[in-house]
C-alpha cells in the first residue's frame, strides 16, 4: 500500500511542476533595463548641461529630452543629445560636472530622469 501511496505523490508532482514556465518563456518576458553603468567622458564640443548619448543605449534606457547622471550619491540632471559619434557604454559631457565632484572618465549611473527612486 506505501508505494501505491509513493507513486501518487510523484503523479502530484509531477503535474504541479508541469505548470511552471520553462526558463526560455521567463526570459522573454524580461523587461529593458532602466538603468545602465557607463563611462562618462569629457568632451570639449559638449555643451554646460547637457549630455551626449549613443542612439542605441538612448533606445534601450529609454531616455526622453533629459537624463539622471549618478555616481557616489551624487545626481546630476542633464538634457539628453543622441549622437551616432558616441560609443555604446560611454556617455559624453562637459568638464563643468568636475565642479560638482563628477570626474572625467569615471563610471557613472545613467537613467532616464523620471525613473530614479
Amino acid at each position: 500500500m506505501s508505494s501505491e501511496g509513493e507513486v501518487e505523490k510523484k503523479r502530484d508532482i509531477k503535474a504541479f511542476l508541469s505548470v511552471i514556465p520553462p526558463a526560455e518563456a521567463l526570459r522573454k518576458q524580461k523587461k529593458p533595463p532602466q538603468e545602465k553603468r557607463v563611462k562618462l567622458r569629457y568632451n570639449p564640443s559638449v555643451k554646460s548641461g547637457s549630455v551626449h548619448v549613443n542612439p542605441e543605449l538612448a533606445r534601450e534606457l529609454s531616455l526622453g529630452e533629459s537624463a539622471e547622471i549618478s555616481v557616489h550619491g551624487r545626481k546630476v540632471k542633464l538634457k539628453v543629445v543622441v549622437d551616432e559619434g558616441v560609443p555604446f557604454g560611454e556617455v559624453w559631457s562637459s568638464a563643468d560636472l568636475k565642479s560638482q565632484g563628477i570626474a572625467d572618465n569615471s563610471i557613472v549611473t545613467l537613467r532616464s530622469a523620471g525613473q530614479h527612486e
